[in-house]
């Protein structure tokens, strides 16, 4: 397919979801407490409703909601230095890793109280404790789950996605929280990239650029989570392929090797570009004057992803997910959320 092709087949769907941006980012401008990914999410989500997006408008909107938001996250690179990313890395650590084993927890504990399946279970605590949709497509092959499940679990993630978008900033305010705090609350809380950005974006741009790193460092919890589930799934593979062999008298097989390469390729490319525009702002080759307009750049593009991501949202999914995964879902979000600040007061952090 030629550039010429793939750009009108991606164009109607793009100008729909930049169009919303455009006057999300004027609403934005009048109510900043709302901010325009907020008001974009909420345009979109109600258009969306209205009328579902056709088929000719689908390729532009996934795109937007994938591509263009995770360009607005490289972009935010060029605000921080890698001296700044290893440092908030560090910071976030206690609470980071201390909301997520919380989840893990949680999830087993009230996925099993509620009935919740083993893979979906796996799937939405994954999903809520790490980042989301791309936590689930890191998870889903390796623990084998059907895609009916995928399903249940990225729209229930979605929902409390949403959510946070809006409910955060008002609890952040409400709190007092400084823009260094929100940051690290949006980073360790929210469980989506865009979600993340959103939130804090909303909140201010101290936050946002503080966030997305917490967000960073918390998404490479996805290698051990996989290669600990690899590892789990791989023994009990093992022993039942054990157990065949021995019926037949067969040679068993052995476990799947993971090699560099493959734990490398479990990384989302957009942070690698990240750490690369962070490295590259680091040495001083992108002038200052020139960082306000590359952070109203990212800002726009963000709004753009948010107002493709509310004209995705399939509220027949939602009720297709059925009641208890919601349940699930809503638990852990309050769990998560409310862990993280009560970790982050022991540690100081506000």
């Amino acid at each position: 397919m030629s550039a010429i092709t793939t750009a009108r087949r991606l164009a109607p769907g793009l100008a729909l979801a930049t169009g919303i941006a455009v006057v999300a980012t004027v609403i934005g401008r009048f109510l900043p407490v709302v901010g325009a990914p907020v008001s974009g999410v909420v345009l979109g989500a109600v258009i969306g409703l209205v009328r579902r997006p056709s088929d000719v408008l689908k390729p532009g909107i996934t795109t937007a909601s994938k591509f263009v938001l995770q360009l607005a996250v490289v972009l935010l690179g060029a605000q921080l230095s890698l001296l700044e990313v290893a440092r908030v890395g560090v910071e976030s650590l206690p609470v980071m890793l201390g909301t997520l084993v919380i989840c893990l927890v949680a999830a087993w504990l009230v996925g099993r109280a509620l009935g919740v399946v083993g893979n979906l279970r796996t799937l939405i605590g994954v999903g809520t404790g790490i980042c989301g949709a791309s936590a689930i497509a890191a998870v889903t092959p390796v623990i084998g789950a059907l895609s009916v499940e995928v399903a249940y679990a990225v729209s229930t993630i979605f929902l409390f996605n949403v959510a946070a978008v809006i409910v955060f900033p008002v609890v952040g305010h409400a709190l007092g929280m400084s823009q260094h705090a929100f940051g690290l609350f949006a980073g360790t809380a929210v469980n989506d990239t865009s979600s993340v950005v959103a939130a804090a974006s909303t909140y201010g741009t101290q936050a946002a650029n503080f966030a997305v790193v917490v967000k960073l460092v918390r998404t490479l919890m996805i290698i051990p989570i996989v290669l600990g589930l690899a590892w789990l799934v791989g023994r009990r593979e093992q022993a039942a392929a054990a157990v065949a062999a021995s019926d037949a008298g067969a040679e068993p097989t052995s476990a799947v090797r993971w090699t560099p390469r493959r734990v490398f390729r479990l990384v989302p490319w957009f942070l690698i570009g990240f750490v690369i525009t962070a490295a590259v702002n680091s040495t001083g080759v992108i002038p200052g004057p020139v960082h306000p307009a590359i952070a109203t750049v990212a800002a726009f593009l963000i709004t753009v992803a948010l107002s493709a991501i509310g004209l995705s949202t399939d509220i027949a999914g939602f009720r297709r997910a059925g009641f208890r995964p919601l349940v699930l879902g809503l638990v852990l979000w309050v769990v998560v959320t409310l862990s993280s600040l009560g970790l982050m007061a022991v540690t100081g952090s506000f």
